[in-house]
């Protein structure tokens, strides 16, 4: 296995471990169950919104990678994300009972997103370092210079 393989699968583990996280994957049996998060996830969606009502919910997700991510993950629990018309393209909205949107549905968004991105990043500055530049980064910041008066 090459190096970007191993990149990838150590980030695959670790996205599974945090659905597990959320998933509240109690058992070693259950953690290691291919699939068993999400479902258990769904099932808790379904319990939840038999307790609570649902509300709409408007995100602004300005990244088209982190809201791609945020709308498959939607998808995946049963929430159906979707605009309405002239809305913005970072907007989406979801119904759901509100204790899902803040204990499972974003708690584990900003986590996989997190993952997600410092892996984009990791492979970004390697790809630049490599074929661009040997120094990846930002600007350098220096003293603004005297104004005349």
């Amino acid at each position: 296995m090459n190096q970007n393989s191993d990149a990838e699968q150590r980030l695959r583990e670790k996205l599974r471990k945090i659905e597990d996280l959320f998933a509240g994957a109690a058992t070693a049996g259950e953690k290691a169950a291919a699939g068993a998060a999400a479902e258990r996830i769904r099932r808790q969606f379904t319990e939840t919104s038999r307790r609570e009502t649902s509300e709409e919910f408007k995100f602004s997700i300005p990244d088209p990678w982190s809201r791609q991510l945020f709308t498959a993950l939607c998808r995946r629990y049963g929430l159906k994300p979707f605009r309405y018309s002239r809305m913005h393209r970072q907007t989406v909205i979801v119904h759901a009972p509100v204790s899902f949107i803040n204990q499972v549905l974003w708690p584990e968004f900003e986590e996989l997103s997190e993952a997600l991105s410092a892996h984009l990043l990791e492979i970004t500055n390697r790809i630049i370092r490599e074929e661009v530049y040997a120094t990846p980064g930002e600007a350098d910041e220096i003293a603004e210079p005297a104004r005349l008066r």
